[in-house]
């Protein structure tokens, strides 16, 4: 169980934060859902490592990660939105850099880039450059990093933002396929409702300037989720929930 509770975060004194709790059960999927500026992506960079709140606590089965220290954050692959400078590179290079930066010996370093690319269906993309590689794929190879340690939680800052709607509607589906093989958490940050409504199980909506918790929508679509329940009346009806969710923000 990942615990957020009474999180509160500050900068250049104003509130970004402001007395967030929130519980994640294992194996879920979960979207934060808001406007920008609400500390959506702040959430995420706290339980990373990337931030520390003023109040509060994010604790794993009871243990905050604070106590436990540095080995905490191996427990989380963060995949930012801001994907970084790294066309020159080769992709198994890229995953090398990343492993090496946290010591992970050589042999295990091939064994385990060799079951990403397998995990993420991008083995013919190995030898290529990350520069000559397809749009579509980026956000795979980003995630690929996010996943390379294993962590059990796995938080995503808008992964498809920057596609069009087509393509990620495709990548909607490959995701899937991806929690299903891994069984992750996981807690992504997004602007789209109806995304947040076919990959998720539970949908939280947050408030503005400070971000609070002001609904949270669980998703009770079956799964495996498919193209065809967005032609429903349960999908809309959902979709048009959690919009209405806004009201009164």
């Amino acid at each position: 169980m990942l615990d957020f509770q009474n999180i509160s975060i500050q900068r250049k004194g104003k509130k970004v934060l402001d007395d967030f709790s929130l519980k994640a059960p294992d194996g879920v999927i979960l979207a934060l859902l808001g406007e920008d500026k609400e500390g959506k992506s702040t959430l995420l960079k706290a339980a990373s490592g990337g931030e520390k709140p003023e109040t509060g606590d994010i604790y794993i089965d009871g243990i905050s990660i604070y106590e436990k220290g540095g080995n905490a954050y191996c427990n989380f692959g963060y995949m930012s939105k801001e994907y970084g400078f790294y066309s020159l590179l080769k992709v198994e290079e890229y995953y090398e850099l990343f492993l090496a930066l946290y010591k992970v010996g050589g042999r295990y370093r091939s064994r385990r880039i060799e079951e990403v690319l397998e995990l993420l269906d991008m083995k013919e993309y190995e030898g290529a450059f990350i520069g000559e590689l397809p749009a579509e794929t980026l956000p795979f190879l980003y995630l690929g990093k996010a996943i390379l340690q294993e962590p059990e939680w796995l938080l995503m800052d808008e992964p498809f933002s920057a596609l069009d709607e087509f393509t990620r509607e495709k990548l909607h589906d490959d995701l899937l396929g991806i929690w299903r093989k891994t069984n992750k958490t996981i807690i992504f940050v997004t602007h789209n409702i109806a995304e947040a409504v076919y990959l998720s199980d539970k949908i939280c909506v947050l408030s503005p300037h400070p971000g609070r918790l002001s609904a949270v929508v669980p998703v009770d679509l079956p799964r495996p989720r498919t193209k065809a329940m967005k032609d429903t009346m349960e999908f809309t009806d959902l979709v048009a929930k959690v919009r209405n969710s806004f009201e009164g923000v």
